[in-house]
């Protein structure tokens, strides 16, 4: 199995040929979040080999949140926009740059008017 994911997220609606978002790497996981991501998303995930591991493209949501859930399954992907909640502590969160973090705490007002959130990130340089 896969040490490593990296994802390329790219705006399809920006320039000649879309605008990279956010491309970063993570350990293998089926599900990741998407902070403020534009409306509409390329994805691409591969694992250390180059190997393909999934890809959607104009991935869109119609709810407005902070925070988009994305998750892989047979070579594609699905998004939905949301609210996260204590299901989502501990997920990997992929911020607009392609910085990795887990999400380790969330609270949001009712009306949507308000959140705050806690990502931890951390990153360990091997030697080679």
């Amino acid at each position: 199995m896969a040490e490593t994911y990296f994802w390329e997220l790219r705006n399809p609606d920006g320039g000649s040929l879309g605008l990279e978002f956010a491309r970063g790497k993570s350990a293998p996981t089926r599900t990741i979040l998407g902070h403020a991501l534009p409306e509409r998303v390329d994805l691409e995930v591969r694992d250390e080999d180059g190997n393909l591991v999934a890809s959607a493209e104009g991935l869109a949501h119609d709810a407005v949140t902070p925070m988009s859930r994305i998750v892989l399954q047979d070579g594609t992907a699905r998004r939905e926009n949301v609210w996260p909640d204590q299901n989502d502590l501990g997920t990997p969160v992929i911020l607009p740059g392609g910085e990795v973090g887990i999400l380790k705490e969330w609270w949001n007002a009712e009306d949507g008017t308000e959140w705050r959130w806690t990502v931890e990130l951390h990153n360990k340089i091997r030697p080679d």
